[in-house]
């Protein structure tokens, strides 16, 4: 499996599996054993997801089966927003219980926001730096090896890195043909911050665009694939999600191929800033 190299030494698998929205230990159970016997080594969850503990069994039970163990696997979860701020040491220590680990892999701040509190409530810096502390610390003592934030702009990006003692590793959000993220590639690229694709289908609404399908057509394959691969070839890891094993062994299937200089222009050329999930722009 490809991989590339986080600002803390370590490696990241381009390809991971997503799984919000994956719920039940029976679901859970399938997919995670579709995924490993496709080759997937990284699984993403997050405490609202709500399925820490079901992924963190599902994998325990299922590793000796295709010779793994736990050092073979990266995981990554992310703290909720309900525990934004003095509750973010509780929340991450959660997620390592619910997960039945030692330590997480990766582990970053879900929303620059707090719930309960309004988009351009005041104390938003401050608990998201309150929040970036506690996950300092519980890096330094090896509990998260890797931290990282999710949904963050560039002003919500830049405050961080003014400010804090360890660099985020890796920043998450929705990136797609419709929405290149000019300007926090950027921004991650000049501060060493892995750039990752959530959403890299448009929730599904790309799968049917006429141009996704022609560019899939003229290389042979399905349209989630050369949606994958154009992430994955420009370098960016890519988190699919699906609840459907035959799925999950569809996407493990984007290293084999490349997309032509013409292809990877005409997807390129797609950019028109859409998002088809949630906007932080108003997050103070």
């Amino acid at each position: 499996m490809a991989t590339v190299c986080l600002n803390t030494g370590s490696p990241m698998p381009l390809l991971g599996l997503g799984t919000y929205r994956l719920r039940g230990p029976g679901d859970v159970g399938r997919v995670v054993d579709a995924a490993l016997a496709a080759g997937f080594r990284s699984f993403d969850t997050a405490a609202v997801y709500r399925n820490e503990a079901e992924l963190g069994r599902a994998l325990k039970e299922l590793m000796p089966k295709y010779g793994l163990t736990r050092e073979d696997i990266f995981i990554t979860s992310k703290l909720g927003p309900k525990d934004q701020g003095v509750r973010a040491l509780e929340g991450a220590l959660y997620s390592l219980d619910q997960l039945g680990l030692d330590y997480i892999d990766l582990y970053l701040i879900h929303w620059p926001g707090t719930q309960g509190l309004p988009v351009g409530d005041q104390r938003n810096p401050g608990n998201r730096a309150q929040s970036w502390a506690s996950l300092e610390e519980l890096h330094a003592l090896g509990r998260l090896r890797a931290i990282g934030v999710s949904n963050y702009t560039p002003r919500h990006l830049n405050q961080l890195l003014q400010g804090c003692k360890v660099p985020p590793a890796v920043l998450q959000v929705e990136f797609h043909p419709r929405l290149g993220q000019g300007e926090l590639r950027e921004v991650c690229e000049a501060s060493g911050v892995c750039f990752q694709a959530y959403s890299s289908l448009g929730t599904g609404e790309l799968l049917n665009n006429p141009l996704v399908v022609q560019v899939a057509q003229d290389a042979g394959r399905t349209p989630a694939q050369v949606l994958l691969r154009w992430a994955a070839q420009q370098g960016v890891p890519v988190l699919p999600k699906t609840s459907h094993p035959d799925r999950v062994e569809e996407n493990a299937r984007i290293f084999d191929f490349q997309l032509s200089h013409k292809h990877m222009a005409t997807l390129s050329g797609m950019d028109c800033g859409h998002k088809y999930c949630w906007d932080p722009a108003e997050v103070l």
